[in-house]
């Protein structure tokens, strides 16, 4: 099993962030998910305040095979002009990055064409996945290579300074290999994670769920074993996202998933070591239907409900600024000593001991 070493949250600094959270003047967790976003990033951190100013969307373009079947509504041709589009700002990630001074990290893990483009790290690991309707997507030693990617892509994020990422994509057909890939990790069948991507009509629709169940009874791939599923029916982008999630993890860096693709490569994560979920925040809630089961999976809930299935990464930046304002509460809001308030009051109610320190 592909594995890294990963440490649990720090117990101690989430103590000190909900009892500074339970300090401020305010009825207790009536900032809701902004408290909890503090106190997670408290115990991924070990630091009671975390500013979120440098920030960076991760994005693994490749590839998919599947997409021969005429289960996207796009050509495969979109992944290569919009991996392009992503340096030149044109993008739905692209504006909304530059809008929440974020960065883009864009790399090229397996798209179907030879180019070169300055602001794409070429890291092809081959021309597209095999069309998993007729043989295996990619060979394990493929599949860890992708994550390999990943995980250095996260690596290099912390080297560089970033204080939060996110993970995003861009590869026609995706959607079919992430909903072979929840439907196998969860024993599902392929109509209970399967939605139309981008709008495919119904015959793609029906062609989508057969081809994927066809392939899970075929090749058997193993649910106790990431890899093996991501290799056998998954993608190039879905592995090198698992790799982020599991190299951000390990290098106690907040990581925050974008929608459905995203979710899928998490949930890989999660699978490989659950201490992962520790430093995952979703961002949006994708309307594609396999999303949710993903977060009810891996026990996690996305912070905004926007009706956002773009993919792209787009939903990181947003996510991003409101962290940012997690961080803004915790830091700066006046505490009842501070505010000259008599907090007698809430003592029947306050779950926690008034705040004594910092981390």
């Amino acid at each position: 099993m592909y594995k890294l070493t990963i440490s649990p949250p720090d117990a101690r600094a989430v103590e000190l962030a909900k009892a500074r959270q339970d300090s401020l003047a305010k009825p207790p967790h009536s900032l809701g998910k902004l408290e909890d976003i503090s106190v997670k990033l408290a115990g991924i951190t070990g630091e009671l305040y975390n500013p979120m100013e440098k920030r960076r969307v991760l994005i693994f373009a490749a590839d998919n095979g599947i997409a021969h079947e005429g289960v996207a509504s796009a050509p495969q041709s979109v992944t290569l002009s919009q991996t392009i589009n992503f340096t030149r700002g044109l993008t739905g990630v692209a504006v909304l990055a530059k809008h929440f001074h974020t960065e883009l990290d864009v790399m090229d893990v397996g798209i179907d064409a030879d180019f070169t483009q300055p602001g794409v790290r070429d890291f092809k690991i081959a021309h597209g996945t095999k069309n998993f309707a007729h043989e295996p997507a990619m060979t394990r030693d493929e599949c860890e290579r992708a994550m390999d990617i990943g995980v250095e892509a996260a690596r290099r994020a912390r080297r560089e300074g970033m204080q939060v990422i996110g993970v995003g994509e861009m590869g026609i057909g995706n959607t079919s290999t992430s909903s072979a890939v929840l439907s196998t990790l969860l024993g599902l069948p392929a109509k209970e994670t399967v939605s139309r991507g981008a709008g495919i009509n119904d015959e793609s629709y029906r062609r989508k769920v057969a081809l994927i169940d066809d392939a899970i009874a075929r090749y058997a791939p193993d649910p106790a074993d990431p890899v093996d599923v991501i290799a056998k029916v998954g993608g190039f982008d879905i592995a090198a996202m698992c790799g982020a999630f599991l190299g951000a993890a390990s290098e106690q860096l907040p990581v925050v998933i974008d929608g459905f693709i995203s979710a899928v490569a998490g949930l890989c994560a999660y699978r490989i070591d659950p201490l992962c979920a520790d430093y995952m925040f979703p961002s949006h809630a994708s309307r594609e239907r396999g999303y949710m089961l993903a977060m009810d999976a891996m026990g996690l809930k996305p912070m905004l409900n926007l009706d956002m299935r773009l993919g792209e990464g787009s939903g990181c930046p947003i996510a991003f600024e409101v962290m940012a304002a997690a961080e803004s509460v915790i830091a700066h809001m006046a505490t009842f000593e501070e505010a000259a308030i008599n907090d007698d009051y809430l003592a029947e109610i306050r779950p926690n001991k008034r705040f004594q320190g910092e981390a």
